[in-house]
């Protein structure tokens, strides 16, 4: 029998509900919640692979304090000490916290009533600061309210979906499911994807727009000019639910067509064809995300977009609006306990007078914020500067995630006190704590997350806690009552912070605010444990309801009408001669964030291992790049070191590299250090998809792949890139200069014994090198070398790492890095769901399988989570034209 759990994904903001089972030997499965309604069932591979990530290899799991072992006493003393101290001797805003959209609800909203009721300062921000504050701040100028109007079925029932800064096959992956799936169903369903690159979601596109970086606001503003001279305006919606019309209508037409090609970068025809579906098609979704989120302009960017849906009255109504789409599972909920440095909780405005005594009254707090605390750029400016003294980084890796993150290191690494808490004892950030206090993780936690469509979910536990780690709700209640603040955090459970959530978010209410659980604030613990997923609003005494917002006005600025906003034309070059190209960061299908959780998983790093940055063919050629080469990137702030992929997807003079990975997994590749700190001025959200840079190609003597079973502890390489595979570790490698003895840097490197001899060839004229380390029948380790990218089947040679070597015939295979005739190689892996590779889709579409259906029946592959099928197709489609060639 297995004991089954209903919980939910802690990857993106799709909020999936996920069925953990544990079978009775201990082992645990996941699969999708067929009963949860926004997944229907469906998990991505990230999902389906959460059992892979829960292991305690490397888990934080008892408090340190200086490097040393600690007592939780001990450790919350002194937090609690320094803090109040700190406070007393430099007032409130010397103290700061840097929360995570990682965080349960529960956990959320105790850091915000500590720092912003009781401490008495605004200074806790958040890492969804850096992936949908835009949204946040353009919502609340247009709606008065951080309201996302529609549901994801809105999606399913549209007759235009329009993707704009969203890689959603990639991103958000099951969304993109429903979104196929619904385009299958109903071909006449038009799909636009508005990107710089073309990425594998402009594989359902009906049009793809391959826009300028930051030309969104020139073409959501065209829109706005074409629509309003067009049968499509809707006049009664505008003059009983909006003000401010004329006023952007009259900057919008002042915009010339010529203007609107120059900033767009797109064709005419390209233009003429978008306007024209949106037009004519009132069933209108258009889902934004990071593409229009991280820029200087980002919020602009969002209310273009929303006044495009209230000219048109096309929001609140099944099957068209605006749909922030956010990145990480719990960012709405942040949201909603006031988790940036500019709210307050329960959607309240830190800058009302009246919000801000109500709060303070419900909490009985001493004092409240007064005004808006620091951004994250500006809070790591603070910490630098000495104006933030202590600081509390709670489940986020700023090192990695912040940009100019060398800066924030170092300002980090020089305040006087920080506490980290975290699941892991070795990150970029925990190396500088002065505390560590270890959380609970995904598996043990115990509390709720709201999704992209203000969807409450149950996240459960079904493991228990490891050694002595807590819930971060825990350690905040416990400093909390150590700095004087008793009876305010007296909580036991989740259930009770749940409760006097709900509870705040009716307190004076009455349908002012959109944010409103008032029926659950008398949750009992019971109730709290079965609470079956529901989308706020839900008021007390009201059933329980799908609800969208704003089809018949009822906005919550004051007067109940919407504001249409007037936005401005961004600076959308940044690159010189010095800078010449354009580096847009982002995210990649099967690793999450900093890899803290997903870089646990061979299966996930079997897609992608190393850090890459796409590049135009004729790029690569101008600068002396060639594919699988190394490029070395830099900007004023730093520099970092990836694999060249060169590809036409990328738009020339561009570049895009993922945000993943860090020191742990890379040599020098942490891509946020050569982001430069410029935010937009309203939201505070830095432009992480505008960054010029310069691109050169790294010189090395060789180039490396090696396979170990035991980590590797020291790396001495001028680049290395490592990742988990099954049986042990795979490594890509480049040196500056000939390392003298290569078997002895594999012993050093691979901690093997020195009874141990190697088995190999070294090729003097072509540089070539291949060692093999053999423990009886079993491979330690094997390196393979060569002057250019090194040509080895590497799924191949990492099976050898669980394969018996009692054939010498084998060996010799291994040293030639190629299996023999008979053992066949299945490339790189395209899906990782499960472990198909190119060559064995290849084989597949040699043998007639001419549609990704027919892939999927011979081999598996695209059938479980299908973010692979778009893969599956160019693949199908270049191997069926090279023969009609």
């Amino acid at each position: 029998m297995s004991a089954e759990t209903k919980t939910t994904c802690p990857y993106c903001g799709v909020g999936c509900g996920v069925i953990a089972s544990i079978d009775d030997h201990g082992k645990v499965s996941v699969k999708g919640d067929p009963d949860h309604p926004s997944n229907y069932g469906r998990l991505c591979s990230k999902g389906s692979a959460l059992a892979e990530t829960i292991d305690l290899d490397g888990r934080l799991l008892y408090p340190e304090v200086g490097g040393e072992r600690a007592s939780w006493d001990d450790a919350l003393d002194l937090v609690a000490n320094h803090f109040s101290e700190t406070v007393a001797a430099h007032g409130p805003d010397s103290v700061a916290f840097y929360v995570s959209g990682q965080l349960l609800t529960e956990d959320y909203y105790l850091a915000n009533k500590l720092m912003k009721g009781f401490i008495g300062s605004a200074n806790i921000d958040t890492n969804s600061r850096l992936c949908m504050s835009s949204s946040v701040a353009g919502h609340r100028r247009a709606f008065g309210s951080d309201t996302v109007p529609g549901t994801y079925e809105d999606i399913e029932l549209a007759d235009l979906v329009i993707l704009t800064g969203s890689n959603l096959a990639w991103c958000h992956p099951v969304l993109y499911q429903r979104l196929a799936a619904a385009k299958a169903e109903r071909p006449g369903m038009k799909v636009v994807v508005i990107d710089p690159r073309r990425t594998v979601t402009s594989d359902i596109a009906d049009l793809h727009l391959a826009i300028r970086p930051d030309g969104d606001v020139a073409l959501f503003t065209g829109l706005l000019a074409r629509l309003a001279q067009s049968s499509a305006i809707d006049q009664n919606f505008i003059a009983t639910h909006t003000e401010g019309f004329s006023d952007v209508f009259a900057e919008a037409s002042a915009l010339s067509f010529s203007d609107l090609l120059d900033k767009t970068g797109l064709p005419a025809m390209q233009l003429r064809e978008f306007f024209r579906l949106f037009e004519t098609t009132e069933k209108v979704v258009t889902c934004y995300s990071q593409g229009v989120n991280q820029s200087s302009s980002g919020t602009d960017k969002v209310n273009a977009i929303l006044n495009c849906h209230l000219a048109t009255g096309r929001i609140g109504r099944p099957g068209m609006g605006p749909f922030s789409l956010t990145g990480q599972p719990n960012a709405m909920g942040g949201r909603e306990v006031g988790g940036l440095a500019n709210m307050l909780a329960a959607h309240m405005a830190i800058e009302n007078a009246d919000d801000r005594d109500r709060v303070q009254r419900f909490w009985k707090s001493p004092v409240i914020a007064e005004r808006p605390g620091l951004k994250a750029v500006d809070m790591f400016r603070a910490v630098a500067d000495g104006r933030v003294k202590a600081l509390w980084i709670m489940a986020t890796n700023p090192v990695v995630s912040m940009p100019d993150a060398d800066t924030v290191e170092a300002a980090i690494k020089a305040c006087p006190f920080v506490v980290v808490s975290d699941v892991l004892r070795q990150t970029d950030t925990t190396r500088h704590a002065d505390v560590l206090l270890p959380s609970i993780g995904w598996a043990e936690k115990d509390g709720t997350v709201t999704n992209s469509e203000r969807r409450i979910s149950r996240q459960r536990s079904f493991l228990p806690s490891p050694g002595e780690a807590k819930p971060d709700w825990w350690q905040m209640a416990e400093v909390g009552r150590r700095m004087g603040f008793t009876e305010a955090f007296s909580f036991r459970s989740p259930a009770g912070i749940f409760a006097e959530h709900a509870a705040l978010s009716s307190f004076e209410n009455n349908g002012s605010r959109d944010f409103d659980i008032g029926a659950c604030a008398q949750i009992a613990a019971e109730d709290y444990e079965t609470l079956s997923p529901f989308q706020w609003p839900q008021a007390a005494g009201a059933a329980a309801q799908t609800t969208r917002f704003f089809a018949k006005g009822g906005f919550f600025h004051a007067d109940g009408k919407a504001r249409f906003v007037a936005v401005k034309m961004p600076v959308s070059d940044r690159t010189s001669a010095e800078f010449p190209f354009t580096l847009n960061t982002g995210r990649i299908r099967d690793q999450w964030h900093t890899m803290t959780r997903t870089g646990k998983s061979a299966r996930l790093s079997s897609h992608i291992a190393e850090p890459f940055a796409e590049i135009h063919p004729r790029d690569a050629i101008e600068i002396g790049v060639s594919d699988a080469s190394l490029i070395k990137i830099e900007s004023p702030q730093g520099k970092v070191i990836v694999r060249a992929l060169v590809t036409e997807r990328q738009a020339r003079g561009s570049l895009f590299v993922p945000m993943h990975w860090n020191d742990s997994f890379a040599a020098k590749a942490r891509i946020d250090t050569v982001v430069a700190p410029v935010t937009d001025p309203f939201s505070g959200q830095p432009a992480s998809k505008n960054v010029a840079v310069a691109a050169r190609p790294f010189k090395a003597s060789h180039y490396g792949f090696a396979v170990s079973t035991a980590k590797p502890q020291h790396l001495e390489a001028a680049y290395w890139a490592l990742a988990k595979a099954n049986g042990g570790w795979r490594m890509e490698l480049a040196f500056d200069d000939p390392v003298e003895d290569w078997a002895e840097w594999c012993r050093t490197t691979f901690d093997i014994p020195p009874d141990v001899e190697p088995l190999g060839y070294a090729d003097q004229t072509s540089g070539d090198l291949r060692l093999a380390f053999f423990d009886g029948d079993r491979l330690i380790a094997a390196l393979f070398l060569a002057r250019q990218p090194v040509a080895v089947a590497r799924n191949w040679a990492i099976a050898q790492l669980s394969a018996s070597h009692g054939n010498m015939r084998k060996r010799f295979a291994l040293v030639a890095g190629r299996p023999g005739a008979n053992t066949p190689d299945p490339g790189a892996t395209v899906c990782s769901c499960f472990g198909v590779g190119v060559n064995q889709i290849v084989g597949a579409v040699r043998n007639g399988c001419h549609s990704v259906e027919a892939v999927g029946k011979a081999l598996n592959a695209g059938t479980n989570c299908g973010s692979c099928r778009a893969e599956i197709r160019g693949i199908i489609d270049g191997c069926l034209a090279t023969a009609a060639e």
